[in-house]
């Protein structure tokens, strides 16, 4: 069984909280960040469950830029996350 490296970003929007996962354009939420990153691990799961039963889960992971061809267990795409902050950007025109 080959395991799948992802990133997680939450985030809180009023009371909940939003787990996202940029790679596979995945996200859940929950009432906390525990359950939140616990949603979107079963979110992930069946996600690929469910495109191995219709025979696209190879395309669905070489589309978010994983490298099938590799003997490794582990999959992980060759970019890291190395910053995420917040910006100000200035804008006008409103």
């Amino acid at each position: 069984m080959k395991k799948l490296v992802v990133t997680e970003e939450i985030w809180k929007e009023g009371n909940m909280y939003t787990a996202y996962c940029p790679e596979l354009d995945v996200a859940s939420c929950g009432r906390n960040i525990d359950e939140a990153r616990k949603n979107l691990v079963e979110v992930i799961e069946i996600q690929l469950e469910e495109t191995a039963k219709l025979g696209t889960l190879q395309a669905f992971l070489e589309d978010a830029g994983y490298d099938l061809s590799t003997s490794q267990l582990t999959l992980q795409l060759d970019k890291q996350v190395v910053s995420f902050d917040q910006l100000t950007v200035s804008f006008g025109g409103i």
